[in-house]
């Protein structure tokens, strides 16, 4: 019967390729606080999504972590060092120790800190290179969740995520059904009765010849590799300019899911 949640992340909890019917993304976290409010009286839930496309660690330690804090929330999830992770020369032991630091921070104030894990990336053509980078950093987040007693929304088990139809178009962010099914997950992780299995396996997908794929694989790097590229060459940042989405109502993000449902 958790009574306030606010998420801490980058694009990944934003909902970053799960949009609402005005454009604005949803997304995971958003899901998830709309099935923890089910479990409280009407109007007694509160609920704030700091997240922000594009952060590093340090940035959301900077700006998010001390807006939580403040905030002094039942429940907080906080996802972050993904995206210093996929970046060339970091050290995924360097990284988690920073990420720990957090954790003390904010284990002091939340009655619950929820970590998350990194995905497998085995399926992402840019990204596959790094599995066993992303893989030592999981070991890691989950050694700090045993540290401190934090639950582990652990996303490399997800198995049901590594299929094509769980991911938007540019392969680096979850489609709705891959949010709602990570939220589905994070609320069997807290020990809630889900409406649905998170685990279901998707209904079998027509046959795919190499032409087609070939297609699609040159399609992806025109629209989505060259710009992500571009911007990391300028030294830019999908998140700036971005403000956060902050205090969300969760019977304002039904009706939003309900609208492109």
């Amino acid at each position: 019967m958790i009574g306030s949640y606010v998420a801490v992340g980058d694009s990944f909890t934003e909902g970053v390729g799960d949009p609402g019917p005005d454009g604005a993304f949803v997304g995971w976290a958003d899901r998830f606080a709309v099935l923890l409010a089910d479990r409280r009286p009407e109007g007694d839930f509160g609920y704030t999504n700091l997240a922000v496309r594009g952060k590093l660690l340090d940035q959301i330690v900077a700006d998010q972590v001390p807006q939580a804090i403040a905030l002094k929330p039942e429940l907080i999830s906080f996802c972050a060092g993904g995206n210093d992770i996929i970046r060339p020369g970091t050290d995924p032991d360097e990284v988690a120790e920073r990420f720990e630091r957090a954790v003390v921070r904010l284990t002091d104030v939340a009655g619950t800190v929820m970590v998350t894990t990194g995905f497998d990336t085995r399926g992402v053509p840019v990204l596959k290179h790094l599995r066993g980078k992303i893989a030592t950093y999981n070991g890691h987040v989950r050694a700090i969740a045993d540290r401190y007693g934090c639950p582990v929304l652990d996303l490399w088990s997800l198995k049901t995520v590594q299929d094509r139809r769980a991911w938007d178009g540019d392969r680096l962010h979850l489609s709705p059904e891959g949010h709602t099914r990570v939220a589905l997950r994070a609320g069997q992780v807290l020990g809630l009765q889900v409406p649905a299995d998170p685990d279901q396996p998707w209904p079998p997908l027509p046959h795919r010849g190499a032409l087609e794929i070939r297609r699609d694989d040159v399609h992806w790097a025109r629209e989505y590799l060259v710009p992500w590229i571009g911007r990391r060459l300028r030294g830019e940042s999908s998140g700036d300019h971005v403000t956060a989405k902050g205090t969300l109502s969760p019977n304002d993000i039904k009706m939003r899911i309900s609208k492109v449902a």
